[in-house]
């Protein structure tokens, strides 16, 4: 056991997501701190605050940036935050005059969480791919199962019976009103996070608002006329949705855990897993991952929520907390998408019922 199952060379295809995750990885992450301040730099020169020499400098060292690894790390452990020693490591390249116009108005977090809210940008997408998958599959079972009839169970007892159509819907409604609440949290979750060293912007006085708007059209961004560097919610309410989502999934899992029971046999997962014990036996494992995931991200989500106490204008300790959490829930919910996937095209109804 590792001390990161999405890390482990063998767990992590079991529950991870080899896709998401590799959007945190260090290399994805320094790649777009570099483009975060390759834009800084163009917009700023675009505004007459820096020379345009100055930019296309910038623009050449970071394109031929190698990171010394032992010495970012050192630097991190010390600064609390890889910048300081990354800026100087590329303002020592870069030598003068232009060294001075490099990270010009800008903060650690603002790299930082620029980074971050860039590689969420594109993590967004694969979500509601996959949620309209998700969705395109329970319509295709709610369509091709409609008329046939199950056992209803309330409470873990026997009620009335009811149609596959009825248990498909409980599944894909909530997937549905994910893919509508993803739309609504962009504009809040993708905000420009640059603000400088107190979140003002006041190194650029006049040409702030300008900056940003050609920052945040470069970067893929939502323009915002300050940075939310103590304001949290967006990421908290991105960790919810997270949550919900795998939330849904497990739901799906719960059932279908249960329904393929030898006891029950309302269901066949025709994909299940072995038993070194039992050659015979046939485990659902997708489902099983499913629920666990879900317990995962709902626990994880808390923690993020406790990341919205952020004393005054920054956080070291809050922001911290996010780093090591957020990573893990994206994959986590992305791992839930992914079994999920899997689950779905291998349910069958019993011989027995498919007539």
């Amino acid at each position: 056991m590792s001390v990161c199952a999405f890390d482990h060379p063998i767990l992590s295809a079991l529950v991870g997501d080899e896709h998401i995750a590799s959007f945190f990885s260090f290399e994805a992450e320094l790649e777009a701190m570099l483009r975060f301040e390759v834009a800084l730099a163009r917009a700023q020169a675009a505004e007459g605050l820096i020379p345009l020499e100055a930019s296309e400098a910038i623009a050449a060292v970071c394109a031929r940036y190698s990171p010394s690894w032992a010495t970012l790390r050192e630097g991190t452990a010390r600064d609390g935050v890889l910048v300081p020693t990354l800026v100087r490591e590329l303002r020592d390249t870069l030598g003068e005059p232009f060294a001075r116009y490099f990270h010009f108005g800008a903060t650690s977090q603002d790299l930082i969480d620029a980074s971050l809210t860039m590689r969420l940008a594109q993590i967004l997408p694969i979500f509601d791919a996959r949620l309209a998958a998700l969705g395109a599959r329970l319509g295709e079972l709610e369509r091709v199962w409609a008329d046939k009839r199950l056992q209803g169970r309330t409470r873990m007892r026997r009620a009335r019976p009811i149609s596959w159509a009825h248990k498909i819907a409980s599944w894909r409604a909530p997937l549905e009103r994910h893919r509508t609440r993803l739309g609504e949290l962009l504009p809040r979750l993708l905000r420009l996070p640059w603000g400088g060293a107190v979140g003002d912007r006041a190194e650029l006085a006049d040409r702030a608002d300008a900056v940003a708007a050609r920052l945040a059209a470069a970067l893929g961004l939502v323009f915002a006329t300050r940075a939310g560097h103590s304001e949290r919610d967006g990421i908290a309410e991105f960790a919810s949705w997270l949550a919900l989502l795998a939330g849904s999934l497990g739901k799906i899992g719960a059932d279908v855990t249960i329904l393929a029971q030898d006891e029950v046999a309302e269901l066949v997962v025709a994909d299940g897993g072995g038993s070194s014990a039992m050659p015979g036996k046939v485990n659902p494992i997708a489902a099983e991952v499913l629920v666990a995931l879900a317990r995962f991200a709902a626990s994880l989500s808390a923690g993020v929520h406790q990341a919205l106490v952020h004393e005054n204008e920054r956080s070291g300790q809050a922001w911290t907390l996010e780093w090591l959490i957020v990573p893990q829930l994206c994959v986590a919910a992305g791992g839930a998408t992914r079994l999920a996937l899997r689950l779905l095209e291998n349910l069958r109804l019993p011989d027995s019922r498919q007539a």
